[in-house]
């Protein structure tokens, strides 16, 4: 994908919101309020005051065809937003079955990597003794190396 090029004001602006901000976590959705609406089996009209509502309280950041959810939202949910990674390392003969095990888990996403581990979970901060708990029982977890976020600096 090419880089965009600006100049001038404008890249100026982009660098001062750049620097005062503050890295959120957000949860993202890509959709139109009359697909959500429809799915919700409500009209588009009550959606938007109800996602007015969200947004007032700054729960939700919307626009158009996305509507975020930022941390505060997150923490309604009893979601983390700042995650607990945990690395994981599976034994090769044991990988299917255990990967299977670890994503029915209560954790929020699990990635594959290569590397000297074979997965990384992003866990909930409250839930993380649990999900270890968990962890230590499934055949063929060899390792896990568990890393608390402190802040989000950039």
């Amino acid at each position: 994908m090419p880089q965009e090029i600006i100049s001038g004001r404008p890249l100026r602006i982009l660098h001062m919101l750049y620097e005062r901000s503050k890295s959120m976590t957000t949860f993202s959705i890509q959709t139109r309020q009359s697909e959500l609406a429809k799915e919700l089996g409500i009209t588009r009209q009550a959606l938007n005051v109800h996602l007015r509502k969200l947004r007032d309280e700054n729960y939700i950041r919307t626009g158009r065809g996305f509507i975020d959810i930022t941390e505060r939202g997150l923490r309604v949910l009893g979601l983390s937003a700042n995650p607990t990674f945990v690395f994981i390392k599976v034994s090769p003969q044991k990988r299917s079955d255990a990967y299977d095990a670890i994503s029915k888990l209560p954790i929020q996403r699990v990635f594959r990597v290569a590397g000297d581990m074979d997965l990384v979970i992003i866990v909930d901060r409250d839930k993380l003794d649990e999900v270890l708990r968990q962890i230590s029982q499934i055949e063929g977890v060899e390792d896990t190396r568990s890393y608390m976020t402190i802040e989000a600096m950039k």
